[in-house]
């Protein structure tokens, strides 16, 4: 027996409530023999919220990757970028992220609407080579409601670039990505070879640098829906999108997150 246990106390012990991960990773772990490895990762590195040092590295980074998955699975993956702390921390357990024109296309914020889940990569190049998984659940917020909930957020310094929405995620997961194989780069003098921020010239946002455009004959026309039907197809998709708010609802009933620890406190 302790001697917290003999003098009638005993030291809070986090118990955990979740073991962090999917099951299929935990039957990897079990197939590879590393379940142990996980655990003392697990343990030692995944929190459910951002802890100080967490939070200072967010702020002061300038890009990020995010994955996002639509209600099938079918995944995205793309890159953010803006000056320092354009990914803003709001507190220990929220992040948000303006959203701006861009393509048109809007892939991530679509995989949202039908599915909240997202994944956040920081990776530090410059300085200390080290990388932040960030794990929620996203929801998409306008620009006016954002900025009356938090009436601090900074404009964007760029001329003409302004957010269209807003998306803000809820921390569910919050782990270190190891710096072994992270290079170390270095930035490049930004006169006269700034990028330019918010064009629409063609040229300059890349142009047809992969040749798919000159692949185009190749697949064929595209032939969208008539027009005649868009008003059948928007009546369709937002019945799609109420199923999924539903299944989130649902889901989030039967799972509410209460994060991966609790305290287990005995007098």
């Amino acid at each position: 027996m302790s001697t917290f246990e003999q003098t009638g106390y005993r030291q809070p012990t986090p118990v955990r409530a979740v073991r962090p991960g999917s099951d299929g990773e935990h039957m990897v772990q079990e197939r590879m023999g590393t379940a142990d490895r996980a655990d003392k990762f697990y343990d030692e590195q995944v929190l459910d919220r951002l802890n100080p040092r967490m939070r200072e590295f967010v702020a002061r980074q300038e890009m990020f990757f995010l994955a996002t998955a639509d209600r099938h699975g079918e995944c995205d993956n793309t890159f953010r970028a803006g000056p320092p702390g354009f990914l803003h921390v709001l507190d220990d357990r929220t992040l948000a992220y303006p959203e701006y024109r861009g393509n048109g296309v809007h892939a991530s914020l679509g995989n949202i609407e039908e599915n909240a889940h997202v994944g956040l990569l920081m990776m530090d190049f410059l300085r200390d080579r080290i990388g932040l998984h960030v794990n929620g659940r996203a929801r998409i917020v306008p620009d006016d409601t954002m900025r009356g909930a938090h009436p601090g957020l900074p404009y964007d310094p760029v001329p003409g670039r302004r957010a269209l929405v807003w998306v803000e995620v809820a921390v569910e997961e919050a782990y270190i990505h190891c710096a072994k194989h992270i290079p170390h780069l270095q930035k490049v003098d930004r006169t006269g070879g700034g990028r330019a921020w918010g064009t629409d010239d063609y040229r300059r946002k890349g142009g047809d640098f992969f040749g798919s455009a000159a692949d185009a004959t190749d697949r064929g026309p595209y032939l969208p829906p008539p027009r005649a039907d868009a008003a059948a197809w928007r009546a369709e998709a937002e019945k799609v999108l109420e199923r999924a708010e539903q299944r989130a609802a649902t889901e989030a009933e039967e799972r509410e997150f209460h994060g991966w620890f609790r305290r287990n406190v005995t007098a």
